[in-house]
């Protein structure tokens, strides 16, 4: 049995869950609590040294970054696909994941904001408001990307849901956690919806975690 070391909240923990559920895979859930400092502990650190969520381990790896996870899941588990089937579909389906993955989401992580607040004193307004302007910087060109695009469907990259949408999708929530109308990029929000009645993704969302507070 596979075990993902997690935390209801992290959006990086939250596309491995979307990931496992989509290709059907069991496995067991450890909460490590990032606002109480399980990340830090010397057990964890043993397994993690950069003490970061999530972390994946099963009986051929133990793996941390969300990236690493999901890209072994699909090389191991390759039905049902989360990549296209030809190569440029493929590069396009992983550019889209990487905007989320390294050019939006590391911005508003939760330890960026936590030094923000410590080393620059700023307020919790004013973190709000850094998260939420790096948010939009990337949603409104990832907007003009999925728009023009014709490879985009009802999902990010044609009618079934691929490793785009396993990114964007825990994005989109912390677009609203940090005020933001997802509305005012329609494609985006189209494909919000989508995922909103995929059950992988529900089952997946941090309300529905055993450790959700």
């Amino acid at each position: 049995m596979a075990t993902l070391y997690g935390f209801f909240r992290s959006s990086a923990a939250f596309r491995v869950r979307i990931a496992l559920n989509l290709k059907k895979i069991s496995y067991d859930t450890v909460s490590v609590h990032l606002r109480k400092g399980q990340h830090k502990t010397e057990e964890y650190l043993k397994l993690n040294p950069m003490s970061m969520v999530p972390f994946y381990v099963d009986d051929m790896v133990s793996v941390g970054q969300s990236l690493a996870i999901i890209e072994y899941l699909e090389d191991r588990y390759p039905e049902p696909a989360i990549l296209p089937s030809t190569y440029a579909g493929r590069a396009r389906v992983r550019a889209i994941a990487q905007m989320v993955a390294c050019d939006i989401h590391p911005l508003q992580n939760l330890r960026v904001m936590q030094y923000l607040e410590h080393n620059f004193k700023i307020d919790d307004e004013g973190t709000k408001t850094w998260a939420a302007h790096w948010i939009k910087t990337g949603f409104d060109a990832l907007e003009k990307l999925l728009a023009s695009s014709p490879d985009t469907g009802i999902f990010c990259h044609g009618d079934t849901p691929t490793m785009a949408d396993v990114y964007l999708f825990p994005q989109i929530l912390n677009a609203h956690r940090f005020g933001l109308d997802v509305k005012q990029w329609r494609t985006i929000a189209r494909i919000e919806e989508a995922c909103r009645k995929e059950e992988a993704f529900i089952r997946a969302m941090p309300e529905n975690q055993s450790d959700a507070e």
